[in-house]
């Protein structure tokens, strides 16, 4: 077996792993985060309807002129986590559990999961 086909079991392991336990219910809705190489996105999801209730990411025209001052990709994670936050605020959600989607919870997974707490938003 090649080595990306070995990382590609173990991250979808790691990703299958932490789906389990973190499922949102009725009263709590569940932050899915996406990373590439270049962008980081999330959104905010209501299991029980399968509906996205709000979104943000680096790619949005509405943060584009903050994405485009910032120096590194920390920064662009930690202006979407604000983001994300306010949208959350204006919908109406407080509580939520973070999915971090297979990731490990360190950088710009953890700049935008500390934004989004910062922001508002209870885990």
């Amino acid at each position: 077996m090649s080595q990306m086909k070995k990382e590609m079991r173990r991250f979808e392991r790691r990703r299958n792993r932490s789906k389990k336990v973190k499922q949102g219910t009725s009263y709590q809705y569940r932050i899915c985060v996406f990373r590439s190489n270049k962008n980081i996105e999330a959104q905010i999801i209501d299991d029980i309807k399968g509906i996205t209730k709000v979104s943000a990411s680096s790619l949005n025209k509405s943060i584009q002129s903050k994405i485009a001052k910032s120096k590194s990709k920390i920064e662009k994670s930690i202006i979407v986590g604000h983001s994300l936050a306010e949208k959350a605020k204006k919908a109406k959600i407080v509580k939520v559990v973070f999915d971090r989607n297979g990731y490990p919870y360190h950088g710009r997974v953890k700049a935008l999961a500390d934004a989004a707490r910062e922001g508002g938003l209870e885990f």
